[in-house]
């Protein structure tokens, strides 16, 4: 596959296409995806709560009714003549109340049964014959101080075994507020239940379940529930719930790798809580749907992404191809051949630009051919410069004896440095010399010169040993040297220094030539450095008076690149130091 992609363009164009695509797209749907699913998940949740809020408004309904009958009960003057009166006949009062109880029971389908229970010794007035209760295990009534609502509860009566909820409040005096009995007002359980079961939740899949303020379970769809703790159920559902101050709200409870969606709403009189519970799986199922439409529109996407891809890029890759066939048949001796672009655009320009590389050959073929004619008259120049003493040195060296044979001394040592420069010169046509033999040929010039100006300058070299041995450019120094005397030392009032520095500098040898003259202006520096970069002339003289600056320039550029040319830094008053770095060489080229 590596292979496949690395030998052609056209393949790798399309793989980055397709995968810069395919991944934002992929992120997108992924994306999307997760988005609908929690917009999906939270409108689900909102409309269980908006559903159980509905359920809350007719509990609300039934435990108002509730709160009013019974005070409408506790003031109806037969219940309080027949509670505060012992010693009357009670026996119509008592069927006149069981007689609009009854009809009040008949006419609220959640009421299960109404009854009094006198303080006194009074018989208990019921509206229905109850055989079996359990409310005594939940609630003494004569210790009832203030109205309250008992848990769930069995009873059996002539319909058999039912579950009810009973709210109980003391029946007071309106005369003197004495205790004179209690009121018992039962909710049936299995019509109560019905409220939660229309309309459904979660699709039908989700259980509604009422919880008093200790979280037991007052009334459920789910009737196994029933009298049960939440804790039970649901271990630490109960804490969470009690925990959060919201009025509504829902909750997600794990256990054993199982999910649910727990929504709640809390019933603010009696300090109820309706619950419903539903499967997470419910989300899951839509969110696959969803999942569905994305891969399906990515999917779409991606191969209308490919098919223009793959037209993009052979748009591209084709110019290309022929571009190639022409750079693979050019002929060295020949122009590059033309090719004509078929569009204005980027491909069109670079075609264009092909063109425009094939003159430009042409132009720097003509450069090359030019610079090395330059170099070779630059060799030349120095070859003269190495012949014409050749006579010079026979002639110097005879008087050097002659001057010998008549005791002068300092004419003698004179002609014998200025032969031995000579010789150097000439180094048997040479063009490259050891370090040391460049450092004696500067030696050998500096002492003519000092006999020419005495007490005038000091020479001095510091050389890294290492570097003695190493082979450079021969007459490179010297006329640096001689720079330094005659524009920097000899300008200067008194005794000057000039010092040369060879060091190395990673695979490079530096060179430096210091003198602590008279220097330069700036601007005079600038006008030396603008000289250097002018072609050197056929002629060996020139009016600007830095020809042997200009020569030794040229002759490292062309030998050594651009990055061997000299560097020139002065000060006026404070010196001038030239510099340059060539490649170490173990061996003459």
């Amino acid at each position: 596959m590596r292979r496949w992609v690395r030998h052609s363009l056209q393949r790798k164009l399309s793989v980055i296409m397709l995968v810069s695509t395919l991944i934002p797209l992929l992120f997108l749907g992924g994306f999307s995806f997760m988005i609908s699913s929690k917009t999906t998940e939270e409108k689900t949740k909102q409309s269980g709560i908006n559903t159980l809020l509905q359920m809350e408004g007719k509990l609300q309904f039934v435990l108002q009714d509730v709160e009013n009958m019974s005070l409408f009960l506790i003031g109806q003057r037969d219940i309080q003549q027949y509670l505060s009166n012992p010693n009357e006949d009670k026996n119509a009062t008592a069927t006149r109340i069981l007689g609009f109880t009854t009809n009040l029971v008949s006419s609220k389908e959640y009421i299960s049964n109404i009854t009094i229970y006198p303080a006194s010794s009074d018989p208990v007035l019921s509206t229905t014959t109850i055989y079996d209760s359990e409310l005594e295990q939940h609630v003494n009534i004569h210790e009832v101080k203030r109205k309250m609502w008992t848990e769930l509860y069995a009873i059996r009566n002539y319909a058999g075994d039912r579950k009810v909820i009973t709210f109980v409040r003391p029946l007071r005096s309106t005369d003197n507020y004495q205790t004179l009995g209690w009121l018992a007002i039962s909710l049936d359980e299995q019509v109560l239940s019905r409220y939660w079961s229309v309309p459904t939740l979660g699709y039908g899949e989700g259980q509604v379940a009422l919880l008093n303020d200790q979280s037991v379970i007052l009334s459920a769809t789910d009737k196994s529930w029933l009298a049960k703790p939440l804790e039970a159920l649901f271990p630490g559902e109960a804490a969470q719930l009690s925990g959060d101050p919201a009025v509504s709200g829902s909750v997600t409870y794990s256990l054993h790798g199982t999910k649910k969606t727990v929504l709640y709403v809390k019933e603010p009189t009696v300090g109820w809580t309706l619950i419903s519970i539903i499967p997470f799986e419910l989300y899951s199922a839509q969110s696959r749907y969803i999942l569905q439409l994305a891969a399906i529109a990515v999917g779409l996407t991606v191969l209308m992404n490919a098919g223009l891809i793959i037209f993009l890029v052979q748009r591209v890759t084709n110019p290309l191809t022929v571009l190639t066939r022409l750079l693979t048949r050019i002929d060295p001796n020949e122009p590059l051949p033309v090719y004509l672009p078929e569009a204005s655009d980027e491909i069109g320009r670079l075609a264009e630009s092909y063109n425009l590389l094939g003159r430009q050959i042409e132009t720097l073929k003509e450069q090359v051919i030019l610079g090395e004619t330059r170099k070779k008259e630059a060799d030349l120049r120095a070859l003269q410069a190495q012949i014409n003493p050749h006579f010079l040195y026979n002639t110097l060296s005879s008087i050097h004896w002659i001057a010998l044979m008549n005791d002068e001394a300092r004419i003698a040592d004179m002609v014998e440095g200025l032969s031995d420069f000579l010789r150097f010169s000439l180094n048997k046509g040479q063009d490259y010399c050891p370090v040391y033999q460049e450092l004696a040929h500067i030696k050998n010039y500096t002492r003519v010169q000092s006999i020419r100006f005495p007490d005038k300058f000091d020479l001095e070299c510091v050389v890294d040993p290492d570097l003695q041995e190493k082979f450079m450019l021969k007459l490179l120094l010297q006329p640096l040297v001689e720079n330094a005397m005659i524009h920097g030392i000899q300008k200067k009032e008194g005794r000057g220094t000039i010092t040369v520095y060879v060091e190395r500098t990673g695979n490079r040898m530096g060179f430096h030539v210091l003198d602590d003259g008279v220097g330069m202006s700036e601007e005079k520096l600038k006008t030396l450095l603008s000289h250097l970069q002018q072609p050197q002339e056929n002629e060996l003289t020139t009016s600007t008076g830095s020809y042997g600056l200009r020569n030794v320039n040229e002759r490292l550029q062309l030998h050594y690149g651009a990055e061997s040319q000299l560097v020139i830094e002065s000060r006026p008053n404070a010196g001038t130091r030239i510099s340059f770095s060539i490649p170490i060489l173990e061996a003459s080229p």
